[in-house]
């Protein structure tokens, strides 16, 4: 009788005080957004002089990170801190609402990208640059830790130029054939075009919502742009940044998909784009007098006969390559006859271009980062090496089989992997395990480390790209205090280090308009 007693007034207690404190009412996170970000980042969370904020583009940032950056702001950026104005809940409820998808994706074609395009500057006619620092040994480093890019001397290591970029560039900058022009993509679809000559930026389009990467046209006059968001693969004049064609990224049966990575096949005049969601390459012309493509079997050349109908010829002309299951993150051997890319876990696929099918699969467990590898010539066979996300080695593959040659076995799982024509040595990092500060060094003759650097203990080093020439070798601390580290490619004496804001990458213009072996393409 007590116990029930006690249970009922503690349930008019409870209803007592239900009547009597007011609940505390949960922020309203669209509203806030609307009165605090909508301004910058559009009504619409699609950007505007800020970048888009939908969790397709934010990439990590995301949750506590991104409370934080509401909080405190962003340095060296027009992102200001609401830690004074909002409280903590307040901020909690705007980065869960960012990180929340759209219900709807508003389209993005042809006229919502014309509508983008911004010109900032023309191009004077030069017949050389307006500096004395060989043009074609610079390098272009982005620093994502401030968004800014920096133009370096690849002689004497002095930065010339530096400029704002927009919101987390992406994919790596691509170059036109004489190296005079740079282009950059940003997760945003910013496409932004830079005058290295004159060490301007001339103009930017928006070619989509959410892109991965960029590739421009052996002949510098076409960029390739794939999107995440909306679904499709966009062509545009490199000249200014026009609109040429967009393709909706569907395979044949109609299903429609990411388009993951595209890439510039020089030898086959033509970009590869991966397709995320579906089993199919797409192989696109870029020669103006690309012959016909046909869809399906073709009769025999004898005279007089209707050989088949094409689907497409010339410029653009799109050949579709039929593959067991979606491929990602791929490795063009140096011809570009075959690929290798990543399938599911544990598995990888090599696809003849040429007759248009996969030919192997291969056991490559750890998760290679494929996009990474690089190649050379070992004991007169053409050899691939990649690092492994998820494990510490690196597989060398035969590239006239794509037998597995030797595992390598390195101090932690890495991403990037880099050489040179002229350098026996391999670099590679260690930065998705806790040796994350350790560079190791590999002899491409014997297949052993033989070799390992500390830039910076405890911070992470990542990303080597080599000179020009070969003989030095430069090295990311990719923290917001970082660094680019030069090293003496013979020796492995540090030359210089020159402070950056989290270096993510850097691009010798030599090596890239010359398809170097030892980098990415």
């Amino acid at each position: 009788m007590k116990r029930r007693f006690r249970s009922e007034l503690a349930g008019v207690l409870l209803a007592v005080i239900g009547l009597t404190v007011p609940a505390v009412a949960e922020p309203d996170a669209a509203k806030l957004f609307a009165g605090h970000c909508a301004a910058c980042h559009g009504a619409d969370r699609l950007g505007g002089q800020g970048p888009a904020l939908l969790p397709e583009n934010l990439g990590r940032l995301m949750g506590p990170r991104a409370a934080a950056v509401i909080a405190d702001g962003r340095t060296a950026t027009q992102m200001p801190g609401f830690s004074a104005t909002l409280d903590k809940d307040a901020i909690a409820a705007l980065a869960a609402f960012i990180a929340t998808p759209l219900p709807k994706m508003p389209a993005w074609g042809a006229v919502e990208i014309a509508a983008s395009r911004v010109i900032h500057a023309t191009a004077p006619a030069l017949d050389r640059p307006r500096f004395a620092a060989d043009p074609l040994n610079l390098f272009v480093v982005v620093e994502t830790g401030d968004h800014h890019a920096t133009i370096l001397d690849g002689d004497r290591f002095e930065p010339l130029a530096r400029f704002p970029t927009r919101f987390a560039l992406h994919g790596g900058p691509k170059f036109t054939p004489d190296g005079r022009y740079v282009f950059f993509m940003s997760r945003d679809g910013w496409v932004s075009k830079y005058d290295l000559w004159t060490l301007t930026m001339l103009s930017e389009v928006r070619a989509g919502i959410n892109s991965r990467n960029i590739a421009i046209s052996r002949d510098g006059k076409h960029i390739a742009v794939a999107n995440y968001l909306p679904y499709t693969l966009v062509m545009l004049s490199t000249a200014d940044l026009s609109v040429e064609k967009i393709f909706e990224a569907r395979d044949k049966k109609g299903n429609s998909s990411r388009v993951s990575a595209v890439y510039q096949a020089p030898p086959r005049d033509s970009f590869i784009a991966a397709l995320k969601d579906v089993p199919e390459i797409w192989e696109i012309a870029t020669d103006p007098n690309a012959p016909p493509v046909y869809p399906g079997l073709v009769h025999s050349h004898e005279k007089g006969m209707v050989e088949a109908l094409q689907s497409s010829q010339g410029l653009f002309a799109l050949r579709r390559i039929e593959i067991p299951e979606p491929l990602d993150d791929f490795f063009f051997d140096p011809p570009y006859r075959n690929l290798v890319g990543s399938a599911r876990e544990g598995k990888a696929i090599v696809v003849n271009l040429t007759v248009g099918r996969d030919i192997k699969q291969l056991t490559l467990p750890g998760l290679p980062h494929l996009g990474s590898g690089i190649s050379w010539t070992w004991n007169g066979r053409p050899v691939m090496a990649t690092p492994h996300l998820k494990e510490g080695k690196i597989s060398v593959l035969d590239m006239q089989d794509w037998s597995l040659i030797k595992a390598i076995e390195t101090p932690g799982p890495g991403f990037f992997m880099r050489s040179h024509e002229n350098s026996p040595y391999a670099w590679t990092d260690a930065m998705m395990g806790p040796k994350k500060d350790t560079m190791s060094i590999i002899d491409k003759r014997s297949l052993e480390i033989i070799r390992t650097v500390t830039p910076a203990p405890n911070k992470t080093a990542a990303h080597v790209e080599f000179d020009r020439y070969g003989r030095h070798a430069l090295v990311s601390i990719w923290e917001n205090d970082g660094a680019l580290v030069i090293y003496d490619a013979a020796s492995f004496a540090e030359i210089k280090r020159i402070p950056m804001s989290r270096p993510s990458g850097k691009y010798n213009v030599w090596n890239k308009i010359n398809f170097s072996d030892g980098t990415s393409h």
